[in-house]
């Protein structure tokens, strides 16, 4: 199935590494005009070596107004991946305050941020786009020690669907893509302990962790053309792991 974003703008937010650095390089080489957030600049310089086309703009997306000072000037944009997050592993029990803000400040308020700015430059030319938000299984189900990270995601499925009741009729489409563990190489790091990653791998009917190319493809699929009946929906990627809740 081939999908071309020629003629497209898009803006990739975490795109200076793992998923989100890999879904920019391949909008770009399916035509789309890239623009990649990230605040590690020497990443981001990385990734305009790796592709010349690709636009870079450095900046701390938990900083809500300094956000929007930095894309005030960012121009027209038909495509929107909210990649950007992290995580903070720890106990409820030990969970603090700045935790639950730095999180949130970067999961999800800055989704919030960002889908705002661009929907509001689609609703302004009267043209229809497509965003898609890199969500988690861990939406879906609790994990150990992931206590603010599960609810972040939690609250970005919700959004999303809102979204898609919002946005729907202007034909601007909101998706989640929901990964399992990706084998990105902060993933690999992650989990380079056999006996965590058997427990894992035991819980996921393919009996494998997810590569990166393939999130990638789902979050191209659900950006394209050839899911324009989908919208509001959450996508999992996770091999089978949810079929049994």
């Amino acid at each position: 199935m081939e999908i071309s974003f020629g003629g497209k703008r898009a803006l990739v937010s975490g795109a200076s590494k793992g998923i989100g650095r890999a879904i920019a390089l391949q909008l770009s080489k399916c035509g789309a005009k890239v623009i990649a957030l990230g605040r590690n600049k020497d990443d981001l310089d990385s990734l305009k070596n790796e592709d010349q086309g690709i636009e870079i703009i450095s900046v701390d997306l938990a900083d809500w107004k300094n956000t929007r000072k930095t894309l005030e000037n960012i121009g027209d944009v038909d495509i929107l991946v909210n990649n950007a997050g992290f995580n903070i592993l720890e106990p409820m029990i030990n969970v603090t305050e700045e935790h639950i803000d730095e999180l949130f400040a970067v999961n999800y308020k800055s989704v919030i941020n960002l889908t705002q700015i661009v929907t509001q430059n689609l609703l302004k030319r009267k043209v229809g786009g497509s965003i898609v938000v890199l969500s988690s299984q861990a939406s879906f189900k609790g994990i150990q020690d992931h206590a603010v990270y599960c609810s972040t995601k939690a609250a970005l499925d919700a959004f999303v669907k809102v979204c898609a009741l919002e946005l729907g009729p202007h034909n601007i489409r909101v998706n989640c893509v929901n990964p399992t563990v990706v084998l990105t190489e902060l993933g690999r790091k992650g989990w380079s302990d056999s006996a965590k990653t058997h427990s894992m791998i035991a819980k996921i009917p393919l009996n494998r962790f997810a590569e990166v190319n393939e999130v990638v493809d789902a979050v191209l699929f659900l950006l394209s053309d050839k899911a324009s009946m989908i919208t509001g929906t959450c996508l999992p990627v996770d091999g089978g792991c949810l079929a049994a809740l």
